[in-house]
């Protein structure tokens, strides 16, 4: 691909959601350099195309007092609006400030928020080994809680013997 701007070969892909609209731009290193993207400080597609002088920063929009649905990305300024409506994320940082929502959104599309399909075979066995010593660990707790310490020592001895055959089997495999 080529450099939209001086026609060399690009090394520099940008996408930006600028006013709900994905822009896309290709760029060389010096043109990169030119326009500031390399600059720490960050870089606004929408001021490039539309002229602007990198650099010259518009003032940082700052966050309605309380959070909610005006919340927005401190990196990209992408709002819960803009992730609801165009169901794509402005930037990595979108995915810890939006995540409490992003969760909820997950829970009502896939019936929870954990992954419950396929899996290699290999990961299976631990998946499994994990659920079950969970199970155990909870049931040690309840035990313990009711003072019935008869079955506590039970649960204490399979959750050991369980953790035994794991280190056996670790060490088996290494090689």
């Amino acid at each position: 691909m080529d450099c939209d701007i001086c026609g060399k070969k690009a090394k520099v892909h940008l996408t930006q959601l600028v006013g709900g609209q994905i822009k896309k731009i290709a760029l060389c290193d010096d043109c990169a350099k030119e326009k500031g993207v390399t600059d720490p400080t960050g870089f606004a597609l929408a001021e490039m195309l539309l002229g602007k002088q990198p650099g010259k920063a518009v003032a940082p929009v700052a966050p309605p007092v309380g959070g909610g649905v005006g919340r927005r990305c401190p990196q990209c300024g992408f709002t819960l609006d803009d992730l609801r409506r165009i169901r794509r994320f402005g930037c990595a940082t979108c995915y810890t400030t939006f995540k409490e929502e992003v969760n909820q959104m997950l829970r009502g599309m896939h019936k929870g928020n954990k992954h419950c399909g396929k899996m290699p075979a290999g990961l299976m066995e631990l998946h499994e080994r994990t659920q079950r010593l969970e199970e155990l660990r909870g049931k040690l707790d309840q035990a313990i809680t009711s003072e019935n310490y008869e079955e506590a020592a039970g649960l204490r001895d399979e959750i050991r013997q369980i953790e035994l055959r794991a280190a056996a089997s670790r060490t088996t495999e290494t090689p």
